[in-house]
């Protein structure tokens, strides 16, 4: 409800759980799933033979899959839980219908999306109060959601998957409810999409086991395919590991960074898929694979962006001779929760892009996503295969890296971002900070940023680039334009005698929220 244009029923995730009872760390695949009519070339205009430009994609039925972050609300609750969904659904209606004082980042994000909100009458009706965003501290309201979530809380999730909620989806998405306010013109044609009931009658959550790799004593755990952020983020690590960051200069253990994220990424891009073969998964945060690309990394001297993957098939320092890099969106929302009894959540859910396909279903209250735009809309990788291509019931490569760390089996650190395809490097680099390079978690956390996603220059907060750049341009790093921010972590750490510390960003995003729940009875 407060925060609609990142996060919802409409939307998709991936939740980790550490269960202190059995000490085991468990995942569920909640990521949306592509129609069963959807083809390769779904992306592809049929009257030049080009991919359409993302906004045309975005904004249009073809960019929405089927939701799984109620599907995976409903698991969750129902394996580790002590309350039911129906009686956690009530007070985020009760949200709804009181309603809460809007922000600055609430209004930008509208002001942001003003142009494809005002395409849709139930947008704009909700979110374009008298034809503008609505003014800062006037009170946001959702009867329409409210209204949603207590039907699902009493009918069950049924009627989202196979009853009136479900068909109401089906038909936003197949006859987008365009009403073009007057003054905001849209570029392209808001093309419908084939999503059916049956779609969402078939979908099915995944559980599959965690990525697993070590780091200096440390056992980091992330999710699996069809994310990328437990193989990227686990690979990076690995090749880290063969530099003793903590006793190099600052400006070198930012280099190796910076390369380590480049070569994870090219390897990410051209293995890793929604079916991605778990041999080869295995082999990419190996300490073996780590040791072929560590050995590229040049103390002096930065690589050439963008770096070519890996050959999978070859023995050391062997680069394949096709690949190239990707990019995907920005917004998502992050959770990071623990209990008195040592379980703990780290989940990252998402509508993909902010504001995701700007439809909301009308009468129901949210916005549906785009997440079929992580695909890939032509092939990347020259020659070779592209493991994230569209495809009927396939799910789209994420960037989500939702992260546990256990030290000698036991919770040490929690953490995960949104932000699209930086989530892996702001996850990687909040690591390495707390891990490596001494500071504390809240210094971790409010450290600048950048991130090296093989691309020609580095992506940088400006206190970044004034801080390190010049040591990181001695060495050949370029720099393209600095961004405002990248990411907007949470995390906690696991003290010593049970104590935490809860963290979230001080300025990004308006800042976010870390603190104790206690519960009066």
């Amino acid at each position: 409800m407060t925060e609609p244009f990142s996060a919802g029923i409409g939307g998709g995730g991936f939740f980790v759980y550490y269960d202190a009872k059995h000490k085991k760390v468990h995942t569920i695949d909640g990521r949306e799933s592509g129609p069963a009519t959807m083809t390769e070339d779904i992306f592809i205009d049929p009257a030049d033979g080009l991919p359409y430009d993302f906004q045309e994609a975005r904004v249009s039925g073809l960019s929405v899959g089927t939701p799984g972050t109620l599907a995976t609300w409903e698991a969750a609750a129902g394996k580790w839980g002590t309350r039911s969904l129906g009686s956690l659904l009530q007070p985020a209606a009760k949200v709804a219908d009181k309603g809460f004082a809007v922000d600055n980042t609430f209004r930008q994000q509208i002001a942001d999306n003003a142009a494809a909100f005002a395409q849709f009458g139930s947008t704009s009706e909700l979110y374009l109060p008298a034809g503008a965003p609505p003014v800062v501290g006037s009170t946001q309201r959702n009867p329409d959601l409210a209204d949603t979530y207590r039907l699902i809380a009493k009918r069950g999730t049924g009627v989202f998957y196979r009853g009136s909620v479900g068909a109401d989806i089906v038909r936003t998405v197949q006859n987008p409810p365009v009403a073009g306010a007057p003054g905001a013109p849209w570029a392209y044609p808001i093309r419908p999409g084939d999503l059916r009931l049956s779609d969402l009658a078939n979908y099915r959550l995944r559980f599959p086991a965690p990525t697993k790799s070590g780091y200096r004593g440390l056992d980091v755990y992330g999710m699996s395919t069809p994310s990328s952020g437990g193989t990227a983020v686990g690979e990076a690590l690995n090749i880290l590991e063969k530099t003793d960051l903590s006793k190099v200069s600052m400006t070198q253990a930012l280099h190796r960074y910076a390369e380590a994220s480049a070569l994870s990424f090219a390897d990410r891009n051209r293995y890793v898929g929604a079916y991605t073969p778990q041999s080869t998964l295995d082999k990419l945060i190996s300490d073996g694979w780590a040791t072929q690309r560590a050995c590229q990394i040049n103390p002096a001297k930065a690589l050439t962006k963008p770096v070519p993957p890996g050959d999978i098939n070859a023995s050391g320092c062997t680069p394949a001779a096709v690949g190239g890099p990707v990019e995907d969106g920005q917004s998502t929302t992050n959770l990071t929760v623990a209990d008195k009894w040592g379980n703990v959540v780290e989940y990252t859910l998402t509508i993909e892009q902010t504001g995701g396909n700007a439809m909301v279903v009308p009468g129901r209250g949210f916005l549906l996503n785009n997440e079929m735009t992580d695909f890939n809309f032509t092939g990347t990788q020259g020659t070779a295969p592209d493991p994230n291509l569209p495809g009927p019931n396939k799910r789209p490569r994420s960037s989500m890296s939702p992260t546990i760390v256990l030290k000698h089996g036991k919770p040490f650190l929690a953490l995960g971002s949104p932000g699209g395809a930086t989530i892996i490097t702001t996850v990687l680099q909040v690591l390495i900070n707390r891990v490596d390079l001494g500071m504390t978690l809240p210094e971790a956390m409010a450290a600048p940023r950048a991130s090296q996603r093989n691309t020609a220059g580095i992506q940088a907060e400006p206190a970044f680039h004034t801080q390190y750049g010049p040591g990181l341009e001695a060495l050949g790093h370029s720099f393209s334009a600095d961004v405002p921010e990248l990411g907007a972590a949470t995390a906690i750490e696991f003290r010593p005698g049970g104590g935490m510390i809860a963290s979230a960003e001080p300025v990004r995003r308006g800042s976010g929220a870390a603190g104790v729940v206690r519960v009066r009875r």
